[in-house]
C-alpha cells in the first residue's frame, strides 16, 4: 500500500511539472531524474526487504520517459540506484559509521564523459549528503561551468564515501587514513565501472593516493596524464587548496590542467578560455 501510494505522490508531481510546462515553465530534467532515481531506490528497497512479493511498480517501468535514454542508460542507473543502497548502510568503518550524518554516494550525470573525484565529505557533505557543497565545492561548480559544463553534466564522488570522524571537541576535517580508503575504495570502483567515463580528473594528493596509492608531493603529480584501468585521469589541485592559496599562478595551473582535459574529450576551447588567470 505504501508503494503504491509513493507511485501515485510521484505522478501527481511530475504531472504539475508537465502541467506548468505547458504555461510556459520550463520543467528542470534534473528534477525530473531525480524524482525517477528516488522512486528506483524506493522500488529496490521494497524488493530488498520483502523478497517474497512483488513490488509495485516494477523497476523496469518508469515513470518518466526520455527518449534519449537507451536500455542500457536506465540498467546503468538502477544498477548505481542499487549500489547507492548498499552504500547507505555500509558499517565496514564501525568508527565512520558511528559519526556520520549522511553517507555521500555522488551526484551527476550516470552517462558522464567527465568525473570529478575528492577525497572524502566534510562538514557541509555530510549534512548535505552531497560532495562538494560547502566552499570549495562552489569553487568546483565555478571551474565546471567555466569548461563549458553544469554540475549535472558531469559526475562527482569522493573515494571515501563518509566523512572522516573528529576527536570529541575538535573542529575540522581530517583526511581520511590510507585503510579507510582502501576499504571504501570499491565503491568508487564499482561507481567508475558503470558510468565508464572517458575522462577522470583526480582533486588533490588525497585523492591521487586512494585511487593509485601514490604520495608524491601533488606539485610532481598534477599536470600529466595517469591512468585507472583504461581511464585516462588528470590530477589536479584540490579547490580547498586553491581557496587557501589565492594564488593567481596557482589558479592559473588548476586552469591549464582543465584545458588538458578539454582537449582530451575533443571539445572546442575558445581564445577566451585559453586566457583565463594568464600572469600578465
Amino acid at each position: 500500500m505504501q508503494m503504491q501510494l509513493f507511485e501515485q505522490g510521484l505522478k501527481l508531481v511530475v504531472e504539475a511539472l508537465r502541467s506548468l510546462e505547458k504555461r510556459g515553465f520550463q520543467a528542470d530534467i534534473r528534477l525530473l531524474r531525480r524524482i525517477e532515481q528516488l522512486r528506483i531506490e524506493e522500488t529496490a528497497l521494497c524488493s530488498i526487504s520483502n523478497p517474497d512479493r512483488e513490488c509495485a511498480p516494477k523497476i523496469s517501468e518508469p515513470i518518466l520517459r526520455v527518449e534519449s535514454e537507451s536500455p542500457r542508460d536506465r540498467n546503468v542507473s538502477e544498477q548505481l540506484a542499487m549500489l547507492r543502497l548498499t552504500v547507505s548502510t555500509c558499517v565496514k568503518c564501525p568508527h565512520l559509521a558511528a559519526s556520520r550524518h549522511s553517507v555521500v554516494f555522488g551526484v551527476g550525470n550516470p552517462r558522464a564523459d567527465l568525473m570529478f573525484v575528492g577525497e572524502a565529505p566534510g562538514a557541509d557533505e555530510d549534512m548535505q549528503g552531497e560532495p562538494f557543497v560547502g566552499r570549495a565545492g562552489e569553487l568546483l561548480t565555478k571551474i565546471i561551468q567555466t569548461m563549458g559544463f553544469q554540475r549535472s553534466d558531469v559526475f562527482i564522488a569522493n573515494v571515501l564515501k563518509c566523512r572522516p570522524n573528529m576527536p570529541a571537541g575538535t573542529s575540522g576535517n581530517r583526511p581520511p587514513t590510507p585503510e579507510e580508503m582502501e576499504t571504501c575504495l570499491p565503491y568508487l570502483r564499482k561507481q567508475i565501472e558503470l558510468i565508464q567515463p572517458k575522462v577522470m580528473v583526480a582533486l588533490g594528493a588525497v585523492a591521487m593516493q586512494g585511487l593509485f596509492g601514490k604520495t608524491e608531493p601533488m606539485n610532481q603529480m598534477r599536470g600529466r596524464w595517469h591512468a585507472f584501468g583504461s581511464i585516462p585521469v588528470m590530477a589536479t589541485y584540490h579547490p580547498s587548496y586553491v581557496l587557501r592559496s589565492q594564488a593567481m599562478s596557482v589558479k592559473r595551473r588548476v586552469w591549464e590542467d582543465m584545458l588538458q582535459v578539454l582537449e582530451r574529450l575533443e571539445l572546442p576551447i575558445s581564445e577566451k578560455q585559453r586566457n583565463y588567470f594568464m600572469v600578465r
